[in-house]
């Protein structure tokens, strides 16, 4: 059991330390943590499987895909936007591309064990969001 419970704590860690943490901001975070959940909705990840059980990787990717989305949610409207703009400007493109972009792949970054009510939270925020930030193209400048 202790065993378990320091490689889940190690795995949690390497998550954390080399892959979560240098990318920009939550939504860049909870975007990268959609990516890696498979068409079946298991979460893979090469690098963390060949160090640790597939199944533990998985449950670790789902809890924390989760745990950064509820994150975003928590956050007031203004810091989502920071966040978003921040993910955007790591995009290549004009604005009006990578807000479509956006558009398209928003609804993919919810996890699939969000309840109904956070998920439609969710789409309001981000859809309120890249509103927000196509009515002030001309004065947003993504690439400071």
């Amino acid at each position: 059991m202790l065993d378990h419970l320091q490689t889940h704590r190690q795995l949690v860690f390497d998550l954390t330390a080399n892959y979560l943490d240098p990318l920009s901001g939550t939504f860049h975070r909870l975007a990268y943590l959609a990516a890696l959940r498979n068409d079946s909705g298991e979460y893979l990840h090469d690098r963390l499987c060949a160090q640790y059980s597939p199944q533990l990787v998985n449950q670790v990717l789902a809890s924390s895909h989760q745990e950064v989305f509820e994150r975003l949610l928590e956050m007031p409207l203004a810091a989502q936007e920071d966040s978003l703009r921040l993910y955007l400007n790591t995009w290549p493109g004009s604005l009006a591309d990578k807000l479509e972009v956006c558009r398209e792949r928003g609804q993919r970054w919810v996890p699939a064990s969000a309840p109904k009510y956070l998920t439609e939270l969710y789409c309001s925020n981000l859809n309120a969001l890249l509103e927000l930030l196509a009515d002030n193209r001309t004065t947003v400048r993504l690439n400071n």
